[in-house]
């Protein structure tokens, strides 16, 4: 069967890959893995070997014909697009403790999907993705980076994120234009103090002109209260959002808020 350039397949081959992304999760028997994505079963096969609840969601009917040969009575296939699934609903009568989420997501809406399952009111302790490496960079990036953005912190505030390793396109059927790299994100135990509404709205803009200072970018905003904590961390009026870390975020927002 021929990958579907519109669903964005490229099907992993190489199984040393498959086998340190199925490592990179360390599950029990008592937890759950939601695979996105299984393709033709490459990683599920490997997900298996972990003996716990594995539910995969497919949104290809046609690989039913490889996805069919897979046995096992902890495994659930679901023929549906994960951003439209009721996955709390499918898995509402299983028993579990935690939730791992395993897949190489299509890369037109890697971020779509993440920002959907972070949504989602459920005990996800840890997510293992294959994503663009560009996308990778951008998502584990640190503050003075050019890949550092308002995404960066969006999923920091949930998630440590920390990019494993690369993977070359050449592990891959059909051959992508572009490199990849497999990411985690691991749940934060402790939520951090600060407004989350204020907190996203001010990374929002504060990143929404990348080339130009936080000032231009904050127009709308009581800039003495910003300029307060800017002074705090000795950085000047002219810096840009790059420039600053979570903390001084975090700092801005509260000080707003007051």
């Amino acid at each position: 069967m021929k990958a579907k350039k519109s669903l964005g397949q490229n099907f992993l081959i190489n199984d040393l890959v498959i086998k340190e992304i199925s490592d990179s999760i360390k599950v029990s028997n008592h937890d759950l893995i939601i695979e996105i994505g299984p393709g033709r079963g490459a990683l599920t096969k490997e997900l298996m070997k972990k003996n716990c609840l594995l539910f995969c969601y497919e949104i290809d009917t046609d690989l039913k014909v490889y996805l069919a040969q897979l046995n096992s009575s902890n495994l659930h296939i679901i023929y549906k697009d994960i951003l439209s699934s009721n996955i709390i609903d499918d898995i509402k009568n299983y028993q579990y403790e935690n939730i791992y989420i395993v897949g190489n997501l299509p890369y037109y809406i890697t971020t779509p999907i993440i920002k959907h399952l972070i949504n989602l009111d459920l005990p996800i302790k840890e997510m293992v993705f294959m994503v663009q490496e560009e996308v990778a960079n951008r998502f584990a990036s640190l503050y003075g980076t050019s890949d550092y953005g308002s995404i960066t912190l969006y999923l920091k505030y949930y998630y440590d994120v920390s990019k494993l390793f690369k993977v070359s396109k050449e592990c891959f059927n059909p051959i992508p234009k572009v490199e990849s790299a497999v990411i985690k994100f691991t749940k934060r135990i402790n939520p951090l103090n600060v407004n989350k509404d204020i907190y996203f709205k001010l990374i929002d803009d504060a990143f929404k002109m990348k080339r130009k200072t936080l000032k231009n970018n904050l127009k709308n905003y009581d800039f003495n209260k910003v300029k307060k904590v800017l002074d705090k961390y000795h950085l000047p009026e002219n810096v840009r959002a790059e420039e600053l870390s979570e903390d001084v975020f975090m700092d801005i927002a509260n000080n707003l808020k007051g």
